[in-house]
């Protein structure tokens, strides 16, 4: 028989449950492409279960009770779909210094602070990758139209035009350090828009203009490294470099108003916390951040900066290899963002990057070994394969996003690694021979490393030759020695024949009720024999299970309920009952998935799989539990009839609500049909809605 494609709030539930269930969840978040769990216990994470999921391209343990799973694109989606599900809402949350400290007191043998740091970084960039990637597309795009000789992309003096579209880009990167700000603050938990705020001080047009004041001084300093122009404030030096683009800055500066900030908040009363507190930061933190912690920022990016050119350009082979070897171990474990910093160092202090010209060749030789995957899904028609190497594909060569071919394939395949490394060994070593002269593969901008943004690189042709020879030697290897172990292709394999046969029984199933579409016996033709066959209708395996009202009271139709929600059917089949009692039961016999925390919604799962959602009252929630009082706990199996809630539905009028008990059935899209079978008024018990499964 045919199955049914699962729908996104399925597979939402099948993650939940093989990630522990809600109750298992400390914190959830999402990047460009992974779910990011922090987990009570990790051990309860069910790995199998979890990549089963066909919206899944692996799952991931990141060590103690940190776990990834890898979506892809569609991770926002899938990411509010869990929080929406009835047993994420109700979940119990824990504040984010519980479960620091419980992790903490777990962290036995290992340095948590190590952790944290790469975990800030992280942190601190997650949020913006859409705004690079859509950044990085622009500049993509103008240095493509450089290299058909429309525009010079490079030019102090540019049209208009042009010119306003260098402000689409570069507002990403000159206000970086905002953003990064920000973004850190949130990590740290304090107010994000105090360190922003420190970080626009530094932005404004009083401090910029600084630089052109007659006291103003230009010299060599010898801690920057470089031409600084200086003025003297209470009888300090002000140095004034240019923090657009730079990272190290509010990284520093964010972690030490963090300190400052919650250092206030101890000393000073509550009650005048939101004034006080982000006034005497800014006030300690701005004077400290132009004078101390901006300018040292400042100089340590040069620094390390300077290192790094200065290792490029004496020893040219080393780096170009280093790079792509050891990009394929960082971006794993999350410890890249260091060297993404120090590129965008790189362009803030030097105006170039020589790094990104190494990664890409990592980055191609990834894709090219996801493509030999997908070669060979394609020959063995392994639809699992296909589909999950056919989007990381996609995503790697125009987003330059390697995370889904690196979680959804080449972790999970042992055989793939060894063979892509020698794809980035023979890409770095392209561009260590080729790029010699020319001090390696240079770009002016922070892009991510795709087929769209081959034109920003310098020179172009040592780049695409590198990329080529990245993504045809992984290619190539893979594509003939295979990924898989040899039960992994037999299982690749049995794949295969259950898709054909899955496609053959739909056929049969068409050309079945194609012949057979009425109850009785049809007379047809035989091929061969000139005499009659008879085809008869197949048997019914479909089941039904009846709804009962939880209430007595008169019936409301779905189209007439005064909620939108429920009258379009967008919260499935529903019925509603102006009650005439004050007890509301059970309407179908399972398990409790879901008690609201204000007693007003109620959550039943059948055993064969319906979802019943009663909801009493409509906007009720706003009442806070005043006049609900809960006669079930959540995992509590119940018979129909088993009483949820006693409700005091005059208080519930009085305050202005309407006290309709609402009855949907959650997941009517998935069943073969829900009708409406309740007369004008019901008593509870008495049936109202069917359900054929």
């Amino acid at each position: 028989m045919a199955t049914t494609k699962p729908s996104l709030r399925d597979q939402a539930e099948e993650i939940l449950a093989g990630i522990g269930g809600a109750g298992n969840i400390a914190s959830m978040t999402h990047c460009a492409t992974r779910l990011r769990f922090e987990l009570n216990d990790a051990s309860r994470a069910d790995k199998e279960r979890i990549e089963a999921v066909p919206k899944v391209m692996g799952a991931v343990p990141q060590g103690g009770n940190h776990y990834q799973v890898i979506i892809g694109g569609d991770v926002a989606t899938v990411y509010n779909e869990m929080n929406n599900l009835p047993e994420m809402k109700n979940r119990d949350e824990r504040s984010n210094e519980d479960v620091k400290a419980e992790q903490r007191a777990k962290a036995k043998g290992r340095v948590p602070w190590v952790d944290a740091f790469f975990e800030y970084l992280s942190d601190s960039f997650r949020p913006i990758l859409g705004v690079l990637l859509g950044a990085s597309l622009v500049i993509a795009f103008a240095a493509v139209m450089e290299a058909f000789g429309v525009t010079d992309f490079h030019a102090d003096v540019k049209t208009p035009g042009w010119q306003f579209v260098d402000a689409m880009w570069r507002s990403v990167f000159y206000f970086l350090p905002i953003m990064v700000a920000y973004n850190a603050g949130k990590k740290l938990n304090i107010d994000p828009w105090v360190p922003a705020a420190i970080m626009l001080a530094l932005f404004t047009p009083n401090f910029t203009s600084l630089a052109e004041h007659p006291d103003a001084v230009t010299s060599q300093n010898a801690v920057l490294g470089t031409e600084v122009t200086h003025v003297t404030v209470m009888g300090l030096p002000l140095y004034l470099p240019d923090y657009g683009g730079n990272v190290f800055v509010p990284l520093i500066m964010t972690a030490v108003a963090a300190l400052v900030y919650k250092l206030f908040q101890k000393i000073i009363p509550p009650a005048v916390h939101m004034v006080f507190v982000p006034f005497l930061t800014l006030i300690v933190m701005i004077p400290l951040t132009a004078m101390l912690i901006g300018p040292l920022g400042y100089a340590l990016g040069a620094w390390i900066g300077a290192g790094l050119a200065w290792l490029n350009s004496n020893a040219p082979f080393v780096f170009a290899i280093l790079i792509p070897m050891l990009y394929p171990f960082l971006v794993p474990l999350g410890l890249h963002w260091p060297l993404n910093a120090l590129m965008l160092v790189n362009i803030q202090t030097l105006g170039y990057d020589f790094i990104q010209g190494p990664m890409g060749a990592w980055n191609f030789a990834c894709f090219g070994a996801t493509a030999a995957v997908f070669a060979l899904s394609l020959r063995d028609r392994d639809p699992i394969m296909r589909q999950t190497s056919g989007s990381a594909l996609a995503a790697g060569l125009f987003g330059g996003i390697s995370e889904p071919s690196l979680y959804g394939i080449h972790l999970r395949f042992k055989r793939i690694y060894p063979r892509m490394l020698v794809g980035c060994f023979a890409g770095g070593l392209t561009i260590a021979i080729l790029g010699n002269p020319f001090d390696g593969v240079k770009t002016g901008a922070f892009v991510f490393t795709s087929l769209l943004t081959i034109p920003v690189f310098s020179p172009v042709w040592v780049y695409i030759i590198a990329i080529a020879v990245a993504f045809f030697t992984a290619f190539f290897i893979i594509l003939f020695t295979d990924y898989r172990t040899p039960e992994e292709k037999a299982e690749a394999r049995a794949r295969a024949a259950a898709a054909r046969d899955a496609s053959e029984d739909v056929e049969a199933e068409i050309v079945e009720d194609t012949v057979t579409d009425t109850d009785d016996p049809v007379l047809t033709p035989a091929h061969s024999t000139g005499t009659t066959a008879v085809a008869t209708k197949p048997v019914s395996t479909a089941t039904t299970t009846q709804v009962l009202a939880p209430v007595a009271g008169q019936v409301i139709a779905m189209e007439a309920i005064n909620d939108a929600a429920f009258a379009s059917g967008a919260l499935g089949k529903a019925v509603g009952v102006t009650p005439v009692e004050s007890t509301i039961v059970a309407p179908v016999s399972g398990t409790i998935i879901s008690v609201a925390r204000t007693g007003h919604a109620y959550g039943i799962k059948t055993q064969d799989g319906v979802e019943i959602l009663v909801h009493i009252g409509v906007d009720t929630v706003q009442l806070k539990g005043e006049g609900f009082t809960p006669r079930v706990e959540k995992k509590q199996v119940v018979e129909a009839g088993t009483p949820l809630a006693d409700v005091n539905f005059e208080a519930v009028t009085a305050a202005g609500y309407d006290p309709t008990v609402i009855t949907t059935v959650v997941n009517s899209k998935l069943l073969s049909a829900v009708e409406d079978i309740a007369p004008g008024e019901v008593h509870a018990g008495q049936p109202i809605l069917g359900v054929t499964k």
